[in-house]
């Protein structure tokens, strides 16, 4: 209550900062390089990475150093990864469930998720926002086969740099409120992994230089604590089957 009265009653300096901040803040393009591919040894995993602009790699120049990249470096000693990249620049939720027809048939083991900035930004009520989240993961393990969806908590959005206040103190709480909802969400749904904050975005030097997307360091933590989830995940599975007599 408290924050929509707030925001409410700062509305028109909000929308000034808003305008402001789109007008000055550089804009990056998406990350060069591939978004589909076979790379790795091992046993086969076949993994989509699905979003907005962080996941497609804004605020590096190449996938190598974007969420994607970093994973599959992570995991590529372990699998041999079939893997593919889903994310555009601007995508809220809705928009991320409209692309997944572009998967066709596919079939995926994992899904790696980052939704949310835009669905702050373009004030997405959180009930309704969880809803159709749970809705996406339902396709996902309908239509894809997807067994474990990793979870991109929103970021801290109070702590971009590129965001005056009180646009960024709004915007924190937006995105705490759907960090809640998420949780819930986690918490009800098999086969989630909720990842913690996966880099501390208060240190300037893991931003990118727009100051609102991640940059290189950030893209490898979050990685990091992907693979991490990734491989409790098929190691609690391993624990769950039944010894060969």
């Amino acid at each position: 209550m408290r924050h929509a009265l707030v925001t409410a009653a700062l509305a028109p300096l909000l929308l000034w900062q808003g305008r402001h901040v789109r007008r000055v803040t550089p804009r990056l393009p998406e990350a060069a390089g591939p978004r589909a591919g076979t790379t790795g040894h091992g046993p086969p995993l076949r993994l989509l990475v699905l979003g907005d602009s962080a996941a497609a790699g804004v605020g590096v120049a190449r996938q190598s150093e974007a969420l994607t990249g970093c994973l599959l470096a992570e995991l590529a000693p372990h699998h041999t990864l079939h893997w593919r990249l889903l994310a555009h620049i601007g995508d809220d939720l809705a928009q991320t469930a409209q692309r997944l027809p572009a998967l066709a048939a596919e079939r995926f083991d994992v899904a790696v998720l980052s939704i949310g900035v835009n669905d702050v930004t373009g004030r997405t009520p959180p009930a309704r926002w969880a809803r159709a989240y749970a809705d996406l993961l339902a396709q996902l393990r309908r239509d894809h086969g997807v067994r474990l969806s990793v979870l991109t908590p929103v970021p801290p959005m109070h702590l971009f740099p590129a965001l005056p206040q009180p646009l960024r103190w709004t915007l924190g709480q937006g995105a705490r409120r759907l960090n809640h909802a998420l949780a819930t969400l986690a918490q009800r749904t098999p086969g989630c992994a909720l990842l913690a904050a996966p880099f501390p975005l208060d240190d300037p030097g893991l931003m990118a230089p727009d100051g609102f997307h991640p940059g290189a360091r950030a893209n490898l933590l979050w990685a990091q604590a992907a693979a991490a989830a990734i491989r409790r995940y098929h190691q609690a599975s391993h624990d769950r089957t039944p010894a060969t007599p």
